[in-house]
């Protein structure tokens, strides 16, 4: 009785148990063994409804299916539609193209008509020194600061183009009247962009060192250098020399400095003789120093050949219009030069002969 006991209790677990119940395993069974008649989903709809009959049902299954729609008519006249459209607006738009050539700013600079906020941009303008170093005059040409480790000053680019437009208006008006414009510019690399804006607007250009008292003591700094007279067409004329010779250079009508910090002296002098100066202003420097500052990045050369450039420009803009109005006989200007209109050759020449033949015929009466 023990035995048969323990037999029937461990027999329970030895027997393998079914996942499932036997109810669910047997229902699976039957439902696989069931073969679909029908594959319309909407057929099965309509028979357990109760719709329509089996005629109707069986014109549904044969419907076309997408994959057989015969192709619309209306394609090839689209396609040639798209191909006009391309046609007539295919030359619409702009090509993309580098924007920053280095070259054209010293070969084509810009014109003062050409400034606008992303020229300035793209040339580094807005971007000043550390805000530990910056002037406390320049607060008006700030626009904000960007960085948390080392902050930066940010120029404002609105103000730059003012005060850069009102420039070129002071080059073109001293050019026009026949005026005497001096570049400065003494860093590296601003050597091309000097000499570049100095032959646009005919003027002079330094990029050497400034020698003190070139402008207050001029006489004896440059008084052997060549001089020469030219009329109001640009043309040398000639019979001044022996007047040269006792006259001092002449002085600059306006000076453009683009690094103020290495040429204090040259702008010192420039106000002890009042001659008005134009010059970019960075945020550590001090704009009292010019007459006419330029808020900008004066550590860019991109920005120093862009300003040059256009300030050349405005003195070349200048010139042509004194020449246009000196071929029309209209000289709306005053030189200070003093000196005395020479004699004509044509009187010295006629006098030396006269004495010559005095005296070749006294020389044949003896």
């Amino acid at each position: 009785m023990i035995l048969r006991s323990l037999v029937l209790r461990h027999g329970r677990r030895a027997l393998p148990r079914p996942t499932t119940p036997l109810r669910q395993s047997w229902r699976r069974c039957y439902a696989s063994q069931i073969e679909r008649t029908y594959t319309n989903p909407l057929e099965d709809q309509l028979y357990v409804e109760g719709g329509p009959d089996a005629t109707k049902a069986q014109a549904i299954n044969n419907l076309p299916s997408r994959s057989e729609v015969a192709p619309d008519d209306t394609v090839a006249a689209d396609w040639e539609f798209f191909r006009h459209q391309k046609a007539v607006t295919g030359d619409l738009g702009s090509a993309l193209a580098p924007h920053y050539k280095p070259h054209e700013l010293l070969s084509n600079p810009p014109k003062p008509s050409d400034i606008t906020l992303e020229l300035l941009m793209a040339s580094q303008s807005h971007i000043g020194h550390s805000t530990s170093l910056w002037h406390p005059a320049n607060a008006k040409y700030i626009f904000g600061v960007r960085g948390e480790q080392d902050p930066i000053h940010i120029i404002s680019l609105d103000v730059t183009a003012a005060y850069l437009r009102r420039a070129c208006k002071i080059v073109r008006g001293v050019t026009e009247r026949g005026g005497l414009v001096l570049f400065v510019g003494t860093r590296d690399g601003q050597v091309g962009v000097v000499v570049k804006a100095a032959k646009m607007a005919k003027g002079c250009h330094l990029f050497t060192k400034w020698i003190p008292g070139s402008i207050t003591n001029g006489e004896q700094i440059l008084g052997k250098c060549r001089k020469k007279v030219v009329d109001h067409l640009d043309v040398e004329v000639e019979g001044f020399e022996d007047q040269l010779l006792q006259k001092a250079v002449l002085k600059p009508d306006l000076v453009v400095c683009l690094n103020l910090p290495e040429n204090y002296i040259l702008l010192h002098e420039c106000a002890l003789n009042n001659i008005p100066t134009i010059g970019i202003v960075d945020t550590d420097c001090n704009p009292t120093w010019v007459t006419y500052p330029i808020p900008a990045n004066d550590d860019s050369l991109r920005c120093v050949q862009v300003i040059g450039g256009v300030l050349g420009r405005a003195g070349e803009e200048g010139q042509e219009l004194r020449l246009h109005k000196a071929k029309n006989g209209i000289v709306d200007y005053q030189q200070n030069h003093r000196l005395e209109k020479p004699k004509e050759k044509e009187e010295e020449d006629g006098g030396e002969e006269r004495s010559r033949g005095g005296r070749m015929l006294r020389a044949g009466d003896e």
